[in-house]
């Protein structure tokens, strides 16, 4: 006799997760009251997160902050991987969706701004695996509505998943650097013009303009002045979409002919 298939699929680790994301089980009736509620948990690791920095993030320093015992916040989530999860879902929740009745463009582009204001505000989740995000309903709520944008451009549905995903890895490498770049400054008391600064005897000592022509004429030329990482980032997504709209441009042109 054949074994009976189970109607649940993946380990029973992962759909308690799930369960968790999109159905998280109601304060029970007997026993002690709750004094928090699982969202409660979730805002306070985040401000933990933003205060602290997301590599002092503990269960044991979430309770503190909450004013619990810490062995009372495995009532609410089982651990700190999982709670993580749960942080990057409801930093989700603060995006907002652009106005449907704009070009495929302006909406990809509102996507991009509000991931880099996401990132701005909730700077721990540059340590967030863009390629393992948690199935939450507000994740999945903004990857929908950004793949919808990019369908607006009539291009094949593999090609719309890149665009997608360039989109957002774009706009993650440039809120990490940036983001990366402010948290060494806090933590070493040395901005980034103290850091050149203190390795100025390189160009004196080591730097050759027959060795490195190319850099020594954009230098020359103010090439390295931008620095300004908002600039930056707007730049490359500019680029980026260029690009789509001329892949836009030749799938019309292919059908005319």
């Amino acid at each position: 006799m054949d074994e009976p298939v189970s109607e649940q699929w993946g380990t029973p680790e992962g759909q308690a997760m799930l369960q968790l994301l999109w159905d998280p089980p109601p304060p029970p009736t007997r026993g002690p009251k709750q004094r928090l509620t699982l969202d409660q948990v979730v805002v306070g690791a985040m401000e933990v997160a933003t205060e602290l920095g997301v590599d002092e993030l503990s269960m044991r320093k979430v309770a503190q902050h909450l004013g619990v015992g810490a062995m009372s916040l495995y009532t609410y989530v089982p651990g700190k991987d999982e709670l993580f999860e749960l942080m990057i879902d409801r930093a989700y929740a603060d995006r907002a969706l652009p106005d449907r009745a704009l070009p495929w463009r302006a909406q990809v582009e509102f996507h991009a701004h509000e991931a880099w204001r996401m990132y701005q505000e909730h700077r721990w989740l540059i340590r967030s695996n863009l390629w393992r995000m948690p199935l939450g309903p507000h994740v999945l709520d903004a990857q929908e509505d950004l793949y919808r944008a990019v369908l607006l451009t009539g291009l094949p549905e593999t090609t719309v998943v890149r665009v997608a995903g360039l989109v957002e890895s774009h706009v993650f490498g440039a809120a990490r650097a940036a983001v990366t770049d402010t948290s060494v400054a806090s933590r070493t008391g040395m901005t980034t013009d103290d850091y050149w600064e203190s390795r100025a005897g390189f160009w004196g000592t080591y730097f050759s303009t027959e060795r490195f022509p190319t850099m020594t004429r954009i230098w020359e030329r103010g090439g390295f002045d931008d620095d300004c990482p908002e600039q930056a980032w707007e730049f490359g997504l500019a680029l980026l979409l260029d690009g789509v709209e001329r892949l836009v441009q030749a799938g019309g042109a292919a059908a005319r002919s």
